[in-house]
């Protein structure tokens, strides 16, 4: 079914229409939620989760992208969920992920809080427009989607290696991409 079919669903508030998005998105939505806390239970709960904030969101809200708006509800349930069962512990694809991008983003210097959350979006979109179609989709697949090396690997047709050699570029080529914007890192 069409994502506006599937949004009208939601503002004729039928139930169908989780049914809908489940079928169309549900596969992608577990990958998203598994990549992040890696038990499947707890994957399903997330998705559910996110369904029902999608639920509560659509109407008022009508998302461009129905795709992007409920992957990025299970994304947060997911993440919130990590945080609070490993608020002791670093382990996992999402805390290696993430203490990737924290090196480069997270340096000695406050300025990259003091840049509006907003703007700093804008950049790495901007800086993402510069990547070849490979290179987006490895950041974009590791970052976002928090696909392990080996997933991005056979997504890609590279060896695991080079998908490592690959992202550690992008994440410099991101650092002064930054920093020529006027972020000091």
């Amino acid at each position: 079914m069409d994502d506006s079919k599937i949004i009208e669903l939601f503002f004729e508030r039928s139930e169908r229409a989780i049914v809908e998005l489940s079928e169309k998105y549900g596969r992608l939505c577990k990958s998203v939620s598994m990549n992040v806390l890696g038990d499947e239970r707890d994957a399903e709960e997330c998705v559910n989760d996110a369904y029902l904030k999608v639920w509560n969101a659509i109407p008022p809200n009508r998302p461009d992208s129905l795709k992007a708006f409920v992957c990025r509800l299970v994304r947060r349930v997911s993440v919130d969920r990590y945080k609070h069962d490993h608020a002791q512990k670093r382990k996992g694809n999402y805390a290696v992920s993430i203490e990737e991008l924290e090196n480069l983003l997270c340096a000695e210097s406050s300025s990259v809080d003091e840049i509006m959350t907003e703007e700093l979006s804008k950049l790495i979109d901007a800086f993402l427009d510069t990547l070849s179609k490979t290179n987006r989709m490895l950041f974009v697949r590791r970052y976002w989607y928090l696909d392990s090396y080996e997933i991005l690997a056979e997504l890609s047709g590279l060896r695991e290696g080079a998908v490592r050699t690959r992202l550690n570029r992008i994440r410099e080529k991101l650092k002064a991409y930054l920093k020529g914007n006027g972020v000091t890192l």
